[in-house]
């Protein structure tokens, strides 16, 4: 009899060591534990079952014993064969974190078998991923930004030692150092605008406002340089049209885009305002009759100090190329979204929604 318990033992020990082998292959850790739950379940049940026929052809307590170690034994090593292999899908976006936070910012989790692994692994990836781009922008900017300032420092500097030597008037060089300092100061601003929406740190008052009015203040600052390049400005946005709204954030993206499309407008062409309303938001649209966007343009005319296309060469007068990386970020303060595409008649079409009232 005792050879019979020690054999019912052994049985259940090796049905124990399958059922664990045959967890590991469940897709996902829910079913896996639930498994594990049940055959805890069961193997016990077992046992008892097991024990009483023994108890009903045995009087040996050790017989009884060796049915219920058996049965005991095989949940145990079926739990840990389940935690090994939790454990062994663990380790390797164990070992990419540690990575990630020693610097490696290319460091990414390979896929793992548990449905719920792959998710946190591509969580992962993609937070690490957007790390990269991250520092990548920040190192672009320290050097766009160093670049920037170094241009108008080394002219003022230029002209100052020309002053210190005697080789010019200071009347002759005082309205260029006053050029020089505007563009610093609006360097600065620009960078402390971007650094303030990067932080979240940005305050909008909304309140509902008629777009009209926005347009046409800043049509009226670009009146006097649209007539010097012959470029012809246009609105068509209706009286009734409301935004949920910070106004002046508003005008300065307007202002940031029209100043792009006028400067990249050539001579008798026309730039041109719209609006076109909807039940929950008002589409604006700024479009020109310029040369249009370049291939990679559409994407990333809105990244700062990105100088690849037309929009942001700095040798025809653009600025640092923060205008528009700023107008995107002051549009997607309010909720809404901003892109650009080209016009199927020729030119541009920049658009950005805001909220209706």
């Amino acid at each position: 009899m005792i050879g019979v318990a020690v054999t019912v033992a052994g049985a259940t020990l090796m049905s124990g060591l399958s059922a664990g082998v045959a967890l590991r292959r469940l897709p996902t850790l829910r079913l896996q534990l639930a498994g594990l739950g049940l055959l805890g379940v069961l193997l016990p049940l077992a046992a008892v079952v097991l024990s009483g026929v023994v108890m009903f052809q045995s009087d040996h307590d050790l017989t009884i014993l060796a049915v219920a170690a058996g049965s005991a034994s095989a949940a145990v090593v079926a739990a840990l064969i389940l935690a090994r292999s939790i454990a062994r899908g663990v380790e390797p976006l164990q070992r990419a974190a540690a990575s990630l936070a020693a610097g490696d910012l290319g460091a990414r989790a390979p896929e793992p078998d548990q449905r719920e692994l792959v998710a946190l692994a591509e969580t992962f990836n993609q937070m690490a991923g957007r790390l990269e781009e991250l520092f990548d922008a920040r190192t672009q900017l320290v050097a766009w930004a160093s670049h920037d300032l170094r241009t108008p420092l080394a002219n003022m500097q230029a002209m100052l030692e020309a002053l210190e030597d005697g080789l010019a008037e200071p009347e002759h060089y005082l309205p260029a150092l006053q050029d020089q300092v505007r563009t610093l100061g609006r360097l600065v601003d620009d960078l402390f605008e971007l650094a303030r929406i990067d932080a979240g740190a940005l305050t909008l008052e909304l309140r509902d406002a008629q777009l009209s009015g926005v347009v046409r203040s800043c049509l009226r600052g670009l009146e006097a340089e649209a007539h010097a390049r012959r470029v012809h400005l246009s609105a068509d946005v209706g009286h009734a049209v409301t935004v949920r709204c910070a106004p002046d954030k508003v005008e300065r993206v307007l202002l940031n885009l029209l100043t792009n499309s006028l400067r990249h407008t050539p001579a008798d062409g026309s730039v041109a305002v719209r609006a076109e309303p909807s039940r929950d938001e008002v589409r604006v649209i700024v479009e020109d009759t310029g040369a249009g966007l370049e291939l990679d343009s559409e994407q990333r005319m809105f990244d700062r100090f990105w100088r690849g296309d037309r929009a942001r060469s700095s040798t025809r007068g653009s600025g640092a190329g923060l205008g528009l990386a700023i107008a995107r970020g002051l549009v997607e303060a309010h909720g809404g979204s901003i892109w650009a595409e080209n016009r199927p008649g020729g030119g541009a079409r920049v658009s950005f929604t805001l909220p209706a009232p």
